[in-house]
């Protein structure tokens, strides 16, 4: 049975009560209990950091595959590397400098993106059961069951996972899918397709393992003597390979060779009343702000028309008042104008009255 986003946010209540006393049978529930090993015959890919020359172009591929905005700045900008950037809802991959150039030796660069972990402990965390591990090796999200508690946001140690904060009422975890649509084709990931350096190498997983350790061991003073991804966490669908130590490159080093979800199970017995609890809380903080704007907003409205009142009420009078005075300066002008008129007729009229006397004397 699937549990929308509404019907749960509607029985939090209920179902925080009930999680104390099922916590234990909902975390065993969960799968953290159960080893799973990945599915043989998965496809993965190999990143090799040492062919990386932080391009970028994996970046604008991801975009395009995904319908994404195309990422900051041009590609061929390198200070957008003065700063680590994590994968965000709107940019699934994201190429970051871990080693600047010296002298003759080359900067070093990772794609950083979802692992799509063998035993992937987002999947295990999701009391929903949101996530699933693909036979085809991608991890793939249904978020049409996610209720958006995002502890699968907070429990990936990749920091991998993105969500959309800006999204209040459906937000949904973003992540990097492994082209899967692509994958059923027969086609390769965007990634892999657009690396002109061929840095990203596609294909089954095992094979991918296979041609790591050959590099490695055909150029020893290369490579660090370790493929990233083939036990570390229980193993991932995404290998790197790289001439540093993987703790230069943002990675875990001396990681468990446990899948996470083993060694989390212990903690999974309190997930189910966090997860309800605190989603209905952060829906209730939100309702509440929104309110609180909603008010705001209706104050700075009525406060904008009674302004505008007042402002129109003045310009009334004003305008009444210059009419007003208009009237009377043209009224002075008219009395003037016929008293000037009045004289001039007298003065004519006294002027032909002279006249006509002189004209009358013998």
């Amino acid at each position: 049975m699937s549990i929308s986003r509404r019907g749960f946010i509607g029985g939090a209540g209920a179902g925080a009560v009930a999680s104390v006393a099922v916590g234990s049978k909902a975390a065993r529930a969960g799968g953290g209990a159960d080893r799973f090993m990945g599915h043989p015959g998965s496809m993965g890919l190999l990143h090799d950091t040492t062919l990386c020359v932080g391009c970028r172009s994996c970046e604008l591929a991801c975009t395009k595959v995904n319908s994404k905005p195309k990422p900051a700045g041009p590609l061929h900008d390198k200070s957008i590397f003065s700063k680590l950037r994590r994968v965000t809802d709107k940019l699934y991959t994201v190429v970051n400098r871990y080693v600047k150039a010296a002298g003759k030796k080359p900067a070093v660069y990772r794609k950083h993106q979802c692992m799509h972990c063998q035993e992937p402990c987002c999947a295990s965390v999701c009391f929903v059961k949101a996530f699933t591990k693909t036979p085809e090796g991608p991890v793939l999200y249904d978020p049409s069951v996610c209720v958006g508690c995002r502890y699968c946001v907070n429990v990936c140690p990749y920091y991998a996972l993105g969500y959309e904060y800006d999204n209040a009422f459906n937000p949904t975890v973003q992540r990097c899918t492994m082209c899967y649509t692509r994958i059923k084709k027969g086609e390769e990931p965007g990634c892999a397709q657009a690396c002109p350096m061929g840095a990203i190498v596609y294909g089954k997983r095992e094979d991918l393992l296979k041609l790591a350790r050959q590099r490695i061991a055909k150029f020893p003073d290369r490579y660090v003597d370790q493929v990233f991804g083939e036990h570390e966490y229980g193993g991932t669908s995404w290998l790197t390979i790289a001439g540093v130590t993987f703790d230069k490159l943002g990675l875990p080093v001396n990681a468990s060779h446990k899948p996470l979800p083993e060694l989390t199970a212990g903690f999974l017995s309190i997930v189910p009343l966090v997860i309800t609890i605190y989603p209905g809380l952060l829906l209730g903080f939100h309702a509440w702000t929104k309110r609180k704007e909603r008010l705001a907003e209706q104050e700075r409205l009525a406060a904008a028309a009674e302004a505008k009142a007042a402002a129109e009420a003045a310009g009334a009078t004003k305008a009444a008042q210059q009419k007003k005075l208009a009237d009377s300066r043209h009224a002075k002008a008219v009395d003037l104008a016929v008293k000037k008129a009045l004289a001039q007729a007298a003065k004519e009229r006294e002027a032909e009255s002279d006249a006509a006397k002189k004209e009358d004397t013998p």
